[in-house]
């Protein structure tokens, strides 16, 4: 029906950006696209269910995730590299240390750090809570710093 459609079309409008943004943090550059579409995709398939969670992103997220690292079975997640010379400038070591970093650690970076999401916007997605966030933020940061030889 029409209204069902159109209550999807808004959803995903709405959704998308930040659920490609999620799964690219976990999965990399490529995959995390490919497993937003699959999600979404899905969500679409059990809308009647889906639009009556409290949290659909989250849920979709995790969809997502689970699908994208059953078929994705890399140990690392790839991360796209600028060429030199483009601004702005990043660490050349930065993509490789990213990558490096635990599961939730890389997540709670690339969120807050590259898509500037805020505390809460990234606890709601990962559902997971605001000090953990936090705890997951401070331990990825100072991992990135000793691998970088970088000093406060």
């Amino acid at each position: 029906d029409q209204t069902t459609v159109q209550s999807f079309r808004q959803f995903a409008v709405a959704a998308e950006p930040k659920l490609r943004q999620a799964l690219t943090a976990v999965l990399g550059s490529e995959e995390g696209k490919d497993a937003a579409a699959e999600a979404l995709a899905h969500g679409w398939e059990n809308w009647d269910r889906v639009a009556s969670m409290e949290n659909p992103v989250g849920y979709l997220f995790t969809v997502g995730r689970n699908r994208g690292r059953r078929w994705w079975r890399r140990s690392r997640p790839m991360f796209y590299v600028p060429p030199v010379g483009r601004v702005p400038w990043i660490e050349p070591g930065l993509p490789v240390a990213v990558s490096r970093l635990p599961d939730r650690q890389r997540e709670v970076v690339i969120l807050l750090f590259c898509f500037e999401w805020t505390m809460s916007e990234v606890a709601e997605v990962l559902q997971i809570s605001k000090s953990t966030v936090q705890n997951h933020a401070e331990r990825g940061l100072a991992s990135l710093r000793a691998s970088l030889g970088v000093e406060l």
